[in-house]
């Protein structure tokens, strides 16, 4: 035989990294992970003695721990490749490797998920070793290995709380520490199967050599006998590795195979002689080592499913230490709050403790003391006893100036930005208006036509431009201005008796059909949202009519007390108190000579209220269901007959008003709302087109909401200037509500009353709920709907005066703050933008020398934050998602934010003429008729 047997092995082997750089590089590791199997009490007392050990330093990231899993990914894939191999031949893998092969789709996923929640420079902020074998890396990733190497690589729940808690004993774990364990228990348990994977690899290629020897001696054997002991030379000459693995093969190969074959196990036997061991002592070593090694890999395996079945938040808060002192507080919120409010305040508490001297648990107990002190000055004032208003709220200031935190530049302007977030808006948006309205005049003035037109121009173009410049301050803001926050309760287990609410329907009721459509909707809305203190009622009026009563009232009105009753009577309650209706008689309107619900949808509300605060029923003609449990109600949730209210939105809504932070503060002298919040808003969006939708609806199928008021600023009101716009939809306290509003406005002069409640009542925007509306069927019906709105909107302008209408016919001060009187101008001037568009169009065609000037204005005021949306997206993309569907997605949803700005070209002066013809309308009769103020159908001639 020519050359090394060995070598020819070697190099038949497909996978060089396994036949080279693992043998080297792991044949004589001396990994941490060498398991040293403690008992409980054992593990508590190590994790002491470990956290005595532990030096620690700060200083910049690494990226060791990074560079490791990369480095352990593709070892444990090169070890699948090979045991695939080995199964394709029919050799047999060890009980371990069958474990690996078994399982790999759930290591792929965790090596996935480590690099996910693991990016570059992760561990910037962790305390990392000076001394030992892990110098360098976080302490926390050094407790991992502790744990994985001191159990076999077994984790359970208790003994990970035990380990964690007995180390605390001796130093505090950062948040950021406990919140990355199950990272670094992930890190190190794929560390754990790395070592195991290369010892089977390498037990994989000495058995492979020694398949190899037993192969070509047994065919030798049957073809040459004599030429056995020239191939067992060989072997000899190779120096095989005398490898429990290689003996335990090669012996199994060759035993009982005939006494030609006794020649190379003689050698075996000799050579191991020569170091006191011999061929049955290694196999019975390597028949424990492959138990040793099953075990240890059904552990590390079962101990990744642990960590994706664990809930980490309940572990996080049950072992940190300011957990357990937040949940001191002197009022007990705290601890009735949900997770996410909870963790927001942690966060606080570790940003504050990041940048000054002091600890996290120190930083709590400055907040948590400021609040104790206020309890005891004002306990009536649940705001500022509640530890949450020095964390989060005005007393944050003070937290920080006694923590000694030190603010970046970056923090600083932050702040200063949101000292004065209004004059920033405002100042922002009318700088840029002008900007871009003295670039159109620079261009008309260069035609050289009169100053008159030069005014005209200008005046117009002011409208026009402000649509580009708001948007791009909108814009501006969403990108750079983090979500505010608003805190919340934990009424997951059901809302409280003192925090009892309705759910109502503000609608017009005219037939038994009408009816059963809405009494289905209503328990679609209860079944989604059941809790012994949430009920559910219609508000109804009739249409209105040139009499008060009609025949056929009397027939709808007691089909209507039937079908409640049935329907409380279908969920079994002991009271009938979970469906109720109210309805009222129509009311003779002196100014419109008609006979209607009076003032509409704010008279329901308003009547309601009074209702509710225990005032007399006269108002209502029916009342069906028990209706005494309500007047202990505190809440109110008001929908439009069409809006979906989701799985659990009813009690987050709930939870989030009832919250102390949130909660209402009413300011006599300012007549209106000036902390909290008496009104919140849920985010409304349109619900998804059906396959039975009008074109138009799935035209408009992925707009971000239908709110009047909102639909084009996003969250730019609650996250900057922290106030929303109320939009007739959301949940208000009813006490604060009518505080704000009682005997507020005169009669028959109020159309969109939701924007002035919200402005009295402060309204706030709930962004993690949201409701759900169907888009108007036909573009006809939108414009209907518009018109309306537009005439609300410029019959409540009086209120950007000193001075604003009252009941009777007297004037009040006007409360509202400055920011309230830009929600109203806002609305006046979006009503303009439409005809400012046309008019410029039509001046640069009819009257201006550069035609295609106007035009290409027009379309660059429309579309640049459509294009600047898609590129910022574009720039975004989240790492996990790949480049072109990401870019396909973006590039759909641009596609059909084009198709809506063509449109709106092409209905230009169909929409100029609604505008138009709603603002003309709505003077007219405010200054001139005084009639139809309450109009709702814009058909009905004035």
């Amino acid at each position: 035989m020519t050359g090394n047997p060995l070598q020819e092995f070697l190099s038949q082997i497909r996978i060089p990294f396994l036949g080279d750089n693992l043998m080297r590089k792991y044949a004589n590791e001396k990994s941490p992970l060498r398991a040293e199997l403690f008992s409980t009490e054992q593990l508590e007392q190590f994790a002491i003695t470990l956290a005595e050990s532990h030096i620690l330093s700060t200083g910049t990231s690494t990226d060791q721990l990074l560079k490791r899993l990369e480095e352990n990914k593709d070892l444990l894939l090169e070890v699948h490749n090979l045991l695939t191999e080995s199964a394709i031949q029919n050799n047999l893998v060890s009980p371990a490797g069958e474990w690996l092969l078994d399982n790999f789709y759930l290591i792929e996923e965790q090596i996935y998920i480590g690099k996910k929640h693991f990016p570059k420079g992760y561990s910037e902020t962790l305390p990392r070793l000076v001394k030992g074998p892990s110098a360098g890396l976080p302490r926390v990733y050094d407790i991992a290995l502790a744990i994985i190497s001191h159990s076999d690589g077994r984790i359970d729940h208790k003994s990970l709380f035990n380990f964690v808690t007995s180390y605390q004993t001796v130093t505090y774990l950062k948040l950021g520490e406990l919140w990355s364990i199950p990272i670094m228990l992930r890190l190190a348990l794929i560390e754990n199967l790395r070592r195991l994977a290369a010892q089977i690899a390498i037990d994989r290629i000495n058995k492979n050599l020694a398949d190899y020897w037993a192969d070509l001696m047994t065919e030798t054997a049957e073809k040459d006998p004599k030429s056995l002991i020239v191939i067992t030379a060989d072997m000899a000459r190779s120096n095989p590795p005398m490898t429990s693995a290689f003996v335990a093969e090669l012996t199994r190969r060759l035993l009982g195979k005939g006494p030609a074959l006794a020649l190379p196990l003689t050698w075996i036997e000799q050579r191991l002689s020569e170091n006191g061991l011999t061929s049955n002592g290694l196999i019975h070593t390597e028949t424990q080592k492959q138990a040793g090694e099953q075990v240890s890999m059904s552990n590390s395996i079962g101990s990744l499913r642990f960590l994706n079945s664990t809930d980490w938040r309940e572990f996080v808060e049950q072992t940190s230490v300011v957990e357990n002192a937040l949940r001191n507080d002197t009022d007990g919120v705290y601890a009735k709050m949900d997770f996410h409010t909870r963790d927001h305040y942690r966060h606080i508490i570790e940003n504050i403790a990041k940048n000054s001297k002091l600890s996290e648990l120190a930083v709590a107990n400055i907040a948590l003391q400021s609040a104790k002190r206020n309890a005891e000055k004002n306990p009536d004032d649940r705001r500022m006893s509640h530890v949450g208003y020095f964390l989060t709220d005005e007393g944050a200031d003070a937290t920080e100036k006694e923590s000694g935190m030190v603010l970046n530049t970056k923090e600083k302007l932050r702040r200063t930005l949101h000292r004065f977030p209004f004059i920033f808006y405002a100042s922002f948006s009318s700088l840029l208006t002008l900007l871009f309205t003295g670039i159109l005049l620079a261009k008309h003035h260069s035609e050289g036509l009169p100053l008159v037109w030069i005014i005209v121009i200008g005046f117009i173009s002011l409208f026009a431009t402000s649509y580009l410049a708001i948007s791009l301050t909108n814009w501006l803001v969403t990108i750079t201005i983090e979500p505010h926050f608003l805190p919340r309760m934990d009424y997951s287990e059901g809302i409280p008796p003192e925090s009892r609410t309705i759910v109502v329907v503000p609608t017009l009721l005219n037939s038994k059909d009408e009816l059963e459509n809405l009494l289905e909707t209503m328990e679609v809305r209860y079944l989604a949202n059941k809790d012994d203190n949430l009920h559910y009622a219609l508000l109804t009026d009739f249409r209105d009519a040139s009499s008060e009563i009609f025949p056929e009232d009397k027939d709808v009105l007691d089909y209507a007390k039937i079908r409640i009753g049935e329907l409380n009577k279908k969920y079994k309650r002991e009271q009938n108190d979970i469906f109720l209706l109210y309805h009222r008689p129509r009311r003779w309107n002196e100014a419109d000579k008609i006979w209607m619900g009076y003032e509409r949808k704010r008279g329901k509300l308003s009547q309601f209220n009074e209702f509710l605060r225990g005032h007399t029923k006269d108002k209502y003609v029916l009342i069906a269901g028990d209706a005494d449990v309500l007047h202990d109600v505190k809440y109110v949730i008001t929908l439009d007959s069409d809006t979906q209210l989701p799985r659990d939105a009813a009690w987050k809504m709930v939870a989030t008003i009832s919250h102390p932070l949130n909660q209402p503060h009413f300011d006599p002298i300012k007549q209106r709302v000036t902390n909290g919040y008496g009104i919140l808003q849920p985010r409304l969006a349109v619900s998804l087109p059906r396959s039975t939708s009008t074109l138009y609806v799935k035209m408009h199928g992925n707009d971000p909401g239908i709110d009047p008021y909102t639909r084009s600023v996003s969250d730019v009101y609650q996250d900057l200037l922290q106030e929303g716009s109320f939009i007739g939809k959301g949940i208000y306290e009813v006490d604060a509500f009518e505080c704000a509003l009682n005997e507020r406005f005169p009669e028959n002069r109020i159309l969109s009353h939701d924007l002035l409640e919200g402005c009295h009542a402060r309204s706030g925007l709930i962004s993690d709920v949201q409701l759900y509306e169907d888009y108007p069927e036909s573009y006809l019906a939108d414009m209907k709907r518009r018109h309306r709105w537009i005439r609300g909107d410029w019959q409540i302008g009086r209120w950007l005066f000193p001075r604003v209408p009252a009941p009777g016919k007297k004037s009040l001060k006007n409360p509202l703050s400055a920011l309230s009187r830009w929600k109203i101008f806002d609305n006046l001037r979006r009503s303009l933008v439409y005809p400012a568009f046309l008019f410029l169009l039509l001046f640069g065609w009819i009257i201006s020398n550069s035609p295609w000037f106007w035009t290409i204005s027009v379309i660059g005021i429309i579309i640049p934050t459509s294009i600047l949306s898609f590129l910022w997206s574009l720039h975004k993309k989240p790492p996990d998602q790949l480049l072109w569907s990401h870019t396909l997605v973006l590039f759909e949803n641009l596609v059909g934010q084009f198709i809506q700005h063509l449109f709106i070209i092409i209905t230009l002066p169909y929409e100029t003429y609604i505008n138009l013809d709603a603002i003309i309308r709505t003077n007219w009769r405010m200054i001139i008729s005084h009639k139809n103020l309450l109009e709702w159908d814009p058909s009905v001639n004035s």
